[in-house]
């Protein structure tokens, strides 16, 4: 037993950390920026009447996602290891260590079918590449339907995403996850910026830019309300064990909160640079901006081949850079889901890191393929008249993520002691403890509730 608790101590003290505070930046920035910024941002925005809908949601983002991130940092930087044994650490072994195994569990599922539209992504910059998105609207939104209906280059592009984030993850933490950071998100920076500047040339584009940055509070509802809380909270990865499994390798300097608000503004500017470069070029179409999910996928190409009609060149340009940020966007955020569980693997069962990777690699490449078979090549992978694919995102979007936030908020606010979790906020006193009272009463009272508020809405029972 001696032996066995010496072994983990030992693999506390040696455990990796991020090599610079721009690592550490960059790299759970990463797993914050995603296809939640620059796909489902742009949409839901456009769903709840532009700017107002954005003022509401970085008043979340101040009030609820960046406590939610301090609180994650705080357990992950104390337990020093896995989600899972982090909650158990601090939980002394009492039943709150399951929030931390279901963490890790949310982040296993999300990896399998995040990967395959991930994988879209690859095939989108491929058939950019080859010219293929061109014609009318019936002819793109056909495009998109066969092809992710079908059997073989959806299954074959989630594999290859997966296997590329496993190259990244099983060279550990500063030359795997930081180096790829440091080149992904400069890189993802650059593309955005470069299309936002193109998008907002075009003629009528300041139609799109009034709509993205001109209140309309008549529209303001209960939806607008619970719609922003709900993006502010999927947008900054909270509960799916990322943000506790890169807090882990902190070093104690790291000053959590400014880490939290530095991560929730390159997060929220991402998400408008989306909508920037988004909602310019559909108005400039006459595309409505209320498009939905389809957005990415089936409007846009659309408005691609409008827009840059007659500079077919640029055109071309703009649509392969268009894809492959989104593909860089989806291989951050790959990266730290991959590493809740290959962190989980090789430290519960005392296995290498590779094989630890391996074991997460195989397990989410057979629940990408099903899922991914599930939208249409194969019958019968459904469940309750749903594909596979939609109950994985159901499961751990609508059920896993609110519940696991919302107990996190109860345990850290009301069980862990208070002064672990001061001297984690404060940095063991070198640290002002300035805002302290107010982020405690905000874990206390106001996240557990909005975070309740969001659960309930989408069962229609608010």
């Amino acid at each position: 037993m001696q032996q066995k608790e010496d072994k983990l101590h030992n693999m506390t003290e040696e455990r990796a950390n991020f090599g610079s505070k721009l690592g550490v930046i960059l790299a759970t920035a990463g797993s914050a920026v995603g296809l939640g910024n620059v796909w489902r941002f742009p949409y839901m925005t456009g769903q709840n009447g532009g700017a107002a809908f954005i003022l509401v949601y970085l008043a979340c983002i101040l009030l609820l996602g960046i406590p939610c991130m301090v609180s994650e940092f705080i357990i992950g930087r104390h337990g020093a290891s896995n989600t899972a044994r982090a909650y158990t650490k601090l939980s002394g072994g009492s039943p709150w260590k399951w929030v931390g195994y279901m963490g890790v569990l949310t982040g296993f599922l999300i990896t399998g079918y995040y990967a395959v539209v991930s994988g879209w992504c690859l095939q989108y910059v491929c058939a950019s590449v080859l010219g293929e998105i061109k014609g009318d609207s019936t002819f793109v939104a056909q495009y998109f339907q066969e092809f992710s209906s079908s059997a073989f280059l959806p299954v074959l592009w989630t594999v290859v995403i997966l296997v590329t984030t496993h190259l990244i993850i099983i060279n550990g933490v500063r030359r795997g996850i930081e180096r790829a950071s440091k080149l992904l998100m400069p890189a993802l920076f650059i593309l955005l910026l470069v299309i936002v500047v193109a998008s907002c040339l075009l003629p009528n584009a300041e139609k799109g830019i009034e709509f993205l940055f001109k209140p309309d509070f008549d529209k303001m509802d209960k939806n607008v309300f619970l719609g922003a809380l709900g993006q502010s909270f999927y947008s900054l990865s909270i509960a799916m064990g990322c943000i506790c499994t890169y807090a882990s390798y902190y070093s104690r300097q790291t000053n959590l909160l400014n880490s939290a608000v530095q991560i929730s503004l390159v997060d929220s500017f991402v998400a408008i640079l989306a909508g920037l470069m988004i909602f310019p070029a559909a108005f400039s179409v006459g595309v409505n901006p209320d498009s939905g999910p389809s957005l990415i996928f089936i409007t846009l190409p659309n408005v691609f081949n409008t827009a840059f009609a007659g500079m077919p060149l640029i055109g071309w340009v703009i649509s392969l850079m268009f894809y492959l940020l989104l593909s860089l966007a989806a291989l951050t955020s790959l990266i730290s889901l991959h590493e809740v569980s290959t962190a989980f693997f090789f430290e519960e069962l005392h296995i290498s890191r590779k094989k630890g990777a391996l074991i997460v690699t195989v397990v989410t490449c057979i629940i990408g393929m099903f899922c991914s078979l599930s939208l249409g090549a194969v019958d019968g992978l459904s469940v309750g008249g749903k594909s596979l694919f939609d109950v994985f995102d159901f499961v751990t979007g609508q059920i896993f993520l609110p519940v696991g936030g919302f107990l996190t908020c109860l345990f850290v606010g009301w069980f862990v002691p208070l002064n672990i979790v001061r001297d984690e906020f404060t940095n063991w006193g070198t640290v002002r403890a300035t805002f302290f009272g107010i982020y405690l009463f905000l874990i206390r009272f106001v996240c557990p509730v909005a975070i309740l508020a969001i659960f309930l809405h989408q069962f229609n029972v608010i």
